[in-house]
């Protein structure tokens, strides 16, 4: 058997709280010494003792606790609540790092209102090219790396499946008349070669998620190059926007972001990277 203070260091749990699960009939010890009221506890205990911790962990009350091992809450029943749990701690962590991602970007925004945003923007025209994509809405601006991952992987799949190899590189399509967090019409594509084996695909794929589709030539495309952290790409939006706003100009299609670093799935976190963006716009004149 174990006195008090070693079982305490067994469970790594202290003195106090084991009589406190005591007190509240969570964990009986094995033996009370009626002479020195010393507890003590056997080996065969630890097992609740960890069990009592881990639902502590789900943010049960003691209470609760109480009630669930009563009834005898099988190992299966407490590794799936641990489980869910486990995911759910890991959403909210991927959460948090994306908000302190855009706070970091927004500092740094700040930090250069004084100063020349540092981007060659010009004025290009595009050709016309096949894409094969999948377009979908974004709950919110929290879910896009994983809509994005999971729309690259499909896409990649689909290809092998296919035998087709990417002509261009990747290219998200934002297909939203202003900015938005929530419900974020976005496609993500890759550029294909014009072959006839490409062609002849359109017809067979009326129930996949993937889409054969021509991306029209633009004469008049705003561009520059983003070359740093992703988080920080809002600063390149917000210049190309400056400049079409400075030149007389107006967005007239989807915001298109080309990566020049290769595939989204292999890009190392928080390492650098390098992206085209790129805005159709015509003149105000025009557009009247």
């Amino acid at each position: 058997m174990f006195r008090i203070g070693e079982f305490s260091q067994l469970g790594q749990v202290s003195v106090r709280m084991l009589r406190h699960y005591d007190n509240l009939g969570l964990l009986k010890p094995a033996k009370v010494d009626r002479f020195t009221d010393y507890r003590y506890y056997t080996i065969e205990q630890l097992p609740r003792l960890q069990r009592i911790l881990a639902l502590k962990d789900l943010g049960l009350s003691l209470e609760q606790i109480v009630s669930l091992l009563d009834n005898e809450l099988s190992p299966e029943q407490l590794r799936s609540m641990l489980l869910l749990k486990q995911a759910e701690l890991a959403q909210q962590l991927e959460d948090t790092r994306s908000r302190l991602n855009r706070v970091v970007a927004r500092l740094r925004q700040i930090e250069q209102e004084e100063q020349p945003y540092g981007y060659d923007v010009t004025l290009k025209s595009v050709n016309y090219a096949e894409i094969a994509s999948i377009r979908q809405l974004v709950p919110t601006i929290e879910d896009m790396g994983t809509y994005r991952h999971q729309a690259s992987n499909l896409l990649y799949e689909w290809l092998e499946a296919q035998k087709l190899t990417p002509k261009g590189a990747e290219i998200v399509l934002y297909h939203l008349a202003e900015y938005s967090e929530v419900d974020i019409d976005m496609e993500f594509g890759i550029i294909l070669d014009e072959s006839i084996e490409v062609r002849s695909l359109k017809q067979f794929l009326p129930q996949s998620p993937v889409k054969i589709r021509e991306l029209t030539s633009v004469s008049q495309m705003a561009s520059l190059v983003h070359s740093g952290m992703l988080q920080d790409i809002a600063q390149g939006i917000t210049a190309l926007y400056q400049w079409i706003g400075t030149n007389n100009l107006i967005p007239v299609g989807a915001f298109r972001e080309i990566h020049l670093f290769g595939k989204e799935t292999d890009r190392v976190l928080d390492e650098p990277v390098v992206v085209e963006l790129q805005i159709p716009v015509t003149s105000k004149r025009s557009h009247l």
